[in-house]
């Protein structure tokens, strides 16, 4: 691999695996929308605490679950298909280096692969630790008791949040995965290609989180939340 190599990949790695600490840097006068909907989630508990009837939470709680495993199954037909080529012998790489990849050895190319592939596959993880932890807080509402004292309210909600808060951030960070993979396959174009997709992919989810139409309708409804 040549230093343009090294030094796009270095920058893959740095943006990928450093995206939350960069993030909390960046946002750490006026919050994310990551953070603002922690709030938003906590005040949903909060809410579902108040209410005897449980079904539309549960009904909320089953479109998360929908909505992970449409990511979760549509990630593993994706490493099926790179595993496939990867792993198909000489003849797959040859086949798939002819449709337009940089002209490089065939070591290099399984390692652009790789890459595309570890990418998803930590983003299959990400689903399905959501999916378990999703399920485990959809329990929890199906749980819920009749609560009459405010700190027991209180508690319980605050319990709740504590559970669905990292499922939805699984869930967000195995979204991410897709970002980044996206990112990889341009590598397979050239390590100018790929440095491109890295610093767009970032680019485009630190403004989705800071800057975006959706980012500041949450942090507005988080300040009426909070009052």
């Amino acid at each position: 691999m040549t230093w343009t190599d090294w030094a796009a990949l270095a920058l893959f790695f740095i943006c990928w695996l450093g995206y939350s600490p960069i993030l909390a840097f960046i946002s750490r006068r006026g919050g994310s929308l990551n953070q603002d909907m922690e709030h938003v989630r906590a005040a949903w508990m909060q809410s579902m605490t108040h209410r005897e009837m449980k079904l539309i939470d549960s009904q909320l709680m089953g479109h998360s679950i929908n909505s992970a495993s449409f990511f979760a199954s549509t990630n593993l037909l994706l490493i099926a298909a790179v595993a496939g080529i990867l792993f198909g012998g000489e003849s797959a790489l040859q086949g798939f280096a002819a449709v337009g990849a940089e002209n490089v050895p065939m070591k290099i190319l399984e390692a652009k692969l790789a890459l595309v592939l570890i990418c998803l596959a930590r983003g299959f993880l990400d689903f399905i630790w959501a999916l378990r932890q999703m399920n485990y807080a959809l329990a929890l509402i199906g749980a819920a008791p009749e609560i009459h004292t405010k700190t027991d309210r209180k508690a319980f909600s605050e319990a709740a949040g504590q559970l669905l808060n990292p499922a939805l951030s699984s869930f967000s960070q195995g979204v991410r995965g897709y970002y980044f993979a996206l990112a990889a396959a341009a590598w397979l174009f050239g390590p100018l290609w790929l440095a491109l997709g890295v610093a767009s992919s970032f680019s485009l989810l630190i403004y989705r989180q800071e800057a975006s139409p959706a980012a500041r309708a949450i942090r507005n409804a988080r300040r009426l939340l909070d009052n």
